[in-house]
């Protein structure tokens, strides 16, 4: 990246038609990859003159003036990148998908100080460097594996944002849990922090509007494998839901007990569900409309390796539900 990159220097010479903008306003809409929050912090630090003098944010513009804007940038990250293969799946100049990995967590942190995904996002791209959490936009659980969008570019990241707020990205999960759901349906139950299991959350009357849609895709006699689309996204939202149900996740060691399994389940099985290093989660397909160029993108990952697994051992010694004999559900490629 050169030091073009990091600095805005520009002058603009106002127009009669931008007569009665308040500065902020107008640099906003002329730079829409920067808040306006920012460009107040600008202005407040005398980055931004009008005929020479500081000015404020609230300024109406009366034409003709001269607006002269010299702004450095700050890195926003300061994390080092750390090369490792990631699974991008669709990248433009403005954004990428990738497939991450269960076991890779997203953001560092206590008792993660490196060899998270951003590590990786600076490795591949310095310039990622530059946008807040290095241009990642949401995160999935560090033992969640599938699909993720990453921002490339600030005024990417800012419409991403956006569009998650406004439930515009559509977000596909496949999960295995226990017991048997038979019906699709719909869980609308606010979450938030646990009361006492700080780690946790729970479903609260006074948390935040949280939604999931879940549908079955094959029953077993003890388990189901459940598709479950997101119409909000809280944290840990499709676990504390299914736990919700009475139905928590295999594997999931939060909001199930991973050894906990029905007597009758066949030892064999019982050994594997007891076994399975994670919760049975994964991110199999992100769509939404490009925020820059408004075409459809529709990105999807096959399942890994260890639920490819899973799935194989319940279908071979579980399935005997006659409802489901003629769906033909494939699990793996």
């Amino acid at each position: 990246m050169n030091d073009t990159e990091h600095h805005i220097q520009e002058q603009l010479n106002i127009g009669p038609n931008d007569a009665g903008q308040r500065v902020d306003l107008f640099l906003t809409h002329r730079y829409p990859e920067y808040s306006r929050a920012t460009w107040q912090q600008w202005i407040k630090q005398g980055h931004v003159k009008i005929n020479g003098h500081d000015t404020k944010s609230k300024t109406l513009l009366k034409g003709f003036e001269i607006l002269d804007i010299d702004v450095t940038l700050e890195q926003a990250v300061d994390d080092q990148p750390e090369a490792m293969d990631l699974d991008i799946r669709y990248q433009d100049d403005h954004l990428l998908v990738l497939n991450k990995p269960a076991g890779l967590v997203v953001h560092p942190g206590s008792g993660n100080p490196s060899g998270t995904l951003l590590n990786g996002l600076l490795a591949l791209n310095e310039a990622q460097a530059m946008l807040p959490r290095a241009g990642i936009v949401h995160r999935l659980d560090k033992d969640t594996s599938g699909l993720m969008v990453v921002a490339k570019t600030l005024e990417c990241q800012n419409r991403l944002i956006e569009l998650l707020k406004t439930h515009d990205v559509e977000r596909q999960y496949l999960c295995v849990v226990k017991g048997q759901i038979k019906q699709a349906g719909t869980v609308d139950a606010n979450i938030s922090r646990h009361k006492t299991q700080r780690i946790k959350m729970a479903v609260n009357f006074d948390g935040k509007r949280a939604v999931s849609h879940y549908e079955p895709l094959e029953i077993f006699d003890h388990f189901t494998c459940v598709q479950v689309k997101l119409e909000t996204g809280r944290t840990h939202q499709i676990r504390v839901h299914m736990h919700h149900l009475g139905h928590p996740l295999v594997g999931d060691p939060l909001y199930g007990n991973p050894n906990r399994v029905d007597p009758k389940v066949d030892d064999e099985l019982k050994q594997v569900v007891r076994e399975f290093p994670r919760q049975a989660l994964h991110a199999q397909q992100l769509s939404f409309q490009h925020p820059i160029t408004d075409a459809d993108i529709l990105v999807t990952a096959e399942q890994p390796d260890d639920l490819c697994h899973l799935l194989s051992e319940l279908e071979f010694l579980e399935l005997k539900n006659e409802d489901f004999d003629e769906m033909e559900v494939e699990y793996c490629e």
